[in-house]
């Protein structure tokens, strides 16, 4: 992928798709990183070097993926920085500006590893921002939200799926390293990203023994606390909201499904307004018929949309050692040696393209591919829409809904 990265570059002629609307014609300015100025073409630029005609192309703002293990045969349970930089770059090329990267439940050991190589891998991306920057914003905190200017997609921080979570919804995880919460040293157990402003999100089952507990005790620490890998009953489910737990992962994937006496934690999400919902739009996970189900009944306001991709996403069908077993994917489907999908080998381009398959409004898909998940991780003052002042996160799609090129944070990349 090639790329480039100046102090500023213009979008002509865009069809830009605004909070609230739909813009044709329009200039977007990026100046130092930021969204200076959007208005109404033409307008005068201060280099034409910098300017790029956008005509036929539909601005979106860069897509945000909280959910995915990995890619390009790299896994984030496993992988070193250099690694985690390629998965950035990789992702960029797909239109996501900033990721979380994502932990299966493991052994205290790998968990260590994988923080520290998710921290160096900030911290690099941190120090490219300086070098380009030639320096100026050496007073400001390199960690502070969307200061990085770089052509792979930043890291913000990690999410723990698991290893709080049920043995009767494990889906692909691996029950050995699955926990309760008896005492805070459970929790503290779990490393952490020694950066300020690192996003820390992690996966819980509200019914385990401690669940309620943990969920408090999260929430206290500031980190994002979601729903899933349950069977947990309204109940339960009412006292984890309550504690905090205002999200759901990979809604109606390893979770009890609905049932008529028997609503459970599908039935709870249905029906409650603040709690947003993540769902895997790759027509494997959930058919198609039941995407559009939930556009209609729970409405895009609340869903957003995540990969839960794997090592093996890029590199086409085939057999692959992840998490220490065999998973094959034919037809783009995953499955480990016990029958179970195993994640997806989707990127949020492929997501973004099934719900617009689905007819849901590009404002529909610009929420949520990128601005609920901005809202989720609080970091929506600065990410998830084109507006002036935000950060200069955007991603170019052709009418076919193909990645043309990316801008992160005013760094331009092309697949």
């Amino acid at each position: 992928m090639k790329s480039a990265s100046n102090n500023s570059v213009t979008l002509r002629n865009a069809r830009a798709v605004l909070p609230d609307r739909l813009r044709d014609k329009c200039t977007i300015e990026i100046v130092d990183g930021r969204i200076a100025r959007i208005a109404e073409s033409p307008v005068d630029t201060a280099s034409d070097e910098a300017s790029i005609d956008m005509s036929g192309l539909t601005i979106f703002p860069g897509f945000i993926d909280v959910h995915i293990h990995g890619a390009i045969g790299v896994d984030v349970n496993s992988a070193g920085a250099a690694g985690l930089l390629r998965v950035s770059e990789f992702l960029a090329s797909k239109g996501v500006t900033a990721w979380l990267p994502t932990l299966v439940p493991g052994p205290v050991e790998q968990y260590e590893r994988a923080i520290a190589a998710i921290t160096e891998a900030m911290q690099q991306q941190s120090l490219e921002y300086r070098l380009q920057s030639g320096f100026r914003d050496w007073e400001k905190d390199p960690t502070e939200v969307g200061t990085l200017k770089s052509s792979g997609a930043r890291i913000l921080g990690v999410h723990y799926e698991g290893p709080f979570v049920s043995n009767d919804q494990c889906g692909a995880l691996h029950r050995q390293h699955f926990r309760t919460f008896k005492s805070i040293s459970d929790l503290d157990s779990l490393p952490s990203v020694k950066r300020e402003g690192a996003v820390h999100m992690i996966t819980v089952a509200p019914e385990i023994d401690g669940g309620i507990e943990l969920i408090r005790e999260v929430c206290q620490r500031g980190w994002i606390i979601s729903i899933g890998h349950t069977r947990a009953t309204p109940d339960i489910l009412d006292k984890a909201k309550e504690a905090g737990a205002k999200h759901m992962t990979h809604f109606m994937n390893a979770m009890s499904p609905l049932h008529h006496r028997a609503p459970g934690p599908v039935g709870w999400g249905l029906l409650n307004d603040d709690v947003s919902l993540d769902v895997i739009a790759d027509g494997i996970h959930l058919d198609p018929m039941m995407l559009k189900v939930l556009l209609r009944t729970v409405t895009p306001n609340r869903l957003a949309l995540i990969s839960d991709a794997i090592a093996a996403t890029g590199l086409g069908d085939g057999d692959y050692e992840i998490w220490g077993e065999k998973i094959r994917v034919e037809n783009g489907r995953t499955r480990n040696d016990r029958g179970s999908i195993a994640g997806s080998v989707i990127t949020m381009r492929d997501a973004v393209k099934m719900m617009l398959s689905l007819s849901a409004s590009e404002l529909d898909v610009a929420r949520m591919g990128a601005l609920n998940l901005a809202r989720l991780l609080q970091i929506d003052h600065e990410c998830g829409s084109i507006e002036e002042g935000k950060r200069g996160n955007v991603v170019a799609l052709n009418n076919s809904g193909d990645v043309q090129f990316t801008v992160v944070n005013g760094a331009l990349a092309r697949p």
